[in-house]
C-alpha cells in the first residue's frame, strides 16, 4: 500500500501513511533533496534557520513525527514505526537519493531507512549516540517518575532544559520551549523499546541495525558520546565519521548553525 499524497491541513501538504497515520511536512527550495527530523518532543520548526540555509540550494523536505507538531497520533511509536512514516513522506514526495538528517530522536529515525530499502544517499545523525543499551540505563531509573501523570511534566521539563546546555542562546531555548509538545503516550510510546527490552537483546537490535548501513553516515555531536563510542560506531558502519564539538550541547546545530550547514556542504561534497 503506497501513502496517500494530496491532502491539505493549515495549508501544508499532509500524507496517510500506509499505518494510517497523518504525517505533517513542508518542502521548500529547489535542487538535491534533503529530509530534516527532529527531536522528541519538538517538531519540524525546531530546525528553524537551518533549513532556511539549507532551502537556498536544496529540496528541502521538513517532517513533523507521529505525535509531534501538526502531525496525527500513530498506533506505535516505535522508531521503526517512524522510519517508516518518514520513508512515506520521501515515497510520496518521489524523492530519490534522498540526504537524512537527523537531531536526537531523529538521528536514529533517519539512520533505520539508511538500513533499509529506502534510497538514502546519506545520513547526518546530530547529537544522538546509538548505543541504545547505555541509553537505557538512564532511562529504567527515570521510568517511575516518567509514568506517573503528576511527575511526568516536571521531568519532562528538567531533561529537556538539562539538555540544552549552556550555549544555547536564549532566544532559541525559548523558541524550542514554546514548540514543545509533551504527551506523554507519544514519549513513553517512542522510549517503549528501551524501557522493555532486555539488555543484551537491545543491543543485538542496534547492531543488527548499524550493520546494515552502507551510505556515508556522519555522527555529530556536542556532548561527548564517550571514548569507546568512534570505535564502536566505526566497527559497525565502516562508511561512519564521528565527530564531537566540545561543550556545544545538544543542539550544536542551534549554537553555530553557519559552521553546521558548511560541515554539511564539506560532507555532502565528500560523497
Amino acid at each position: 500500500m503506497r501513502p496517500r499524497p494530496g491532502a491539505k491541513m493549515r495549508g501544508v501538504p499532509i500524507v496517510t501513511t500506509p499505518s494510517g497515520t497523518a504525517m505533517h511536512y513542508e518542502v521548500s527550495g529547489a535542487g538535491e533533496p534533503v529530509v530534516l527530523v527532529h527531536g522528541i518532543t519538538e517538531s519540524g520548526a525546531a530546525w528553524g534557520s537551518i533549513a532556511d540555509r539549507l532551502t537556498v540550494s536544496r529540496r528541502v523536505v521538513v517532517v513533523d513525527l507521529p505525535g509531534h507538531g501538526h502531525s496525527g497520533p500513530a498506533a506505535s511509536y516505535d522508531v521503526m514505526a517512524l522510519a517508516a512514516d518518514v520513508a512515506a513522506v520521501i515515497a510520496a514526495e518521489g524523492l530519490d537519493d534522498v540526504r537524512l538528517v537527523g537531531h536526537s530522536l531523529g538521528g536514529v529515525v533517519v539512520s533505520a531507512p539508511a538500513a533499509g530499502e529506502v534510497p538514502v544517499r546519506s545520513v547526518v545523525n546530530v547529537d544522538q549516540s546509538l548505543k541504545l543499551d547505555d541509553f537505557q540505563a538512564m532511562l529504567l531509573a527515570a521510568e517511575p517518575a516518567l509514568r506517573d501523570p503528576e511527575s511526568f511534566p516536571i521531568v519532562m521539563e528538567a531533561l529537556l532544559d538539562g539538555l540544552a546546555g549552556d550555549r544555547l542562546s536564549d532566544a532559541e531555548r525559548e523558541r524550542l520551549r514554546a514548540l514543545r509538545r509533551v504527551d506523554q503516550e507519544v514519549v513513553l510510546g517512542v522510549w517503549m523499546t528501551v524501557l522493555e527490552t532486555p539488555t543484551d537483546e537491545l543491543a543485538a537490535r542496534v547492531v543488527e541495525l548499524a550493520s546494515a548501513i552502507r551510505c556515508p553516515y556522519l555522527s555529530l555531536h556536542g556532548t561527548d558520546p564517550g571514548p569507546e563510542y568512534t570505535a564502536w560506531l566505526t566497527r559497525l558502519v565502516p562508511t561512519a565519521t564521528v565527530e564531537t564539538w566540545a561543550g556545544l550541547g545538544h543542539y550544536p546545530h542551534l549554537v553555530d548553525p553557519d559552521r553546521f550547514v558548511r560541515r554539511l556542504d564539506e560532507f555532502w561534497a565528500s560523497d
